[in-house]
């Protein structure tokens, strides 16, 4: 089991970044008019909507919100693990020359970025995609770049970030550094 090494976001810190790259996301973009977001599933799903409920609160307007699950667009899996379930997209709008920004928690190898970015293509062709992470750890294996960081953590590969966000989590939200 891996052990506790530091808390690097507490329920403040995460507000506070997520409501730093929903300014950023507004200045960006000259408005949120021709935005939309993508959560990739699983925690960047309900960071999409905080980002969402955010740029509400600073513009007065409803930035739509939907979901993907990458796991069919993954290159660093061979087959399908035997009873996975692969759910389609909830997209409720169309991504045709949209600004799309994918959000997730925590960018890696850039893998799932990929495979997201490929996901979204397969629903039309979008204006531009730009990428909004809450916590970048480095260690890239594909040329992939966030477009808005809530947070650098510079970690090892022997090292987890875990995010934790309601549904998916119980007690306060934050992000943690794990030693493998």
């Amino acid at each position: 089991m891996p052990a506790f090494k530091a808390r690097i976001l507490d329920s403040a810190g995460m507000t506070r970044a997520l409501t730093r790259i929903s300014h950023e996301i507004i200045e960006r973009n000259d408005g949120v008019s021709n935005v939309c977001l993508i959560g990739i599933r699983r925690r960047g799903v309900p960071l999409a909507r905080m980002i969402a409920d955010s740029i509400e609160r600073i513009e007065g307007v409803q930035v739509p919100v939907g979901e993907i699950d990458i796991t069919r667009y993954r290159d660093d899996l061979t087959t399908l693990t035997e009873g996975a379930t692969v759910n389609a997209a909830d997209v409720p709008f169309p991504v045709t020359e949209r600004n799309v920004i994918l959000v997730d928690d925590v960018l890696y190898t850039g893998r799932t970025t990929r495979a997201a970015i490929e996901a979204v293509f397969s629903l039309g062709r979008p204006e531009r995609i730009q990428l909004a992470i809450l916590i970048d750890r480095g260690h890239r294996e594909l040329p992939i770049r966030a477009d808005y960081v809530g947070k650098n953590v510079p970690t090892s590969r022997q090292e987890l970030i875990a995010v934790r966000v309601p549904p998916y989590d119980e007690g306060e939200m934050g992000a943690e550094i794990w030693q493998l």
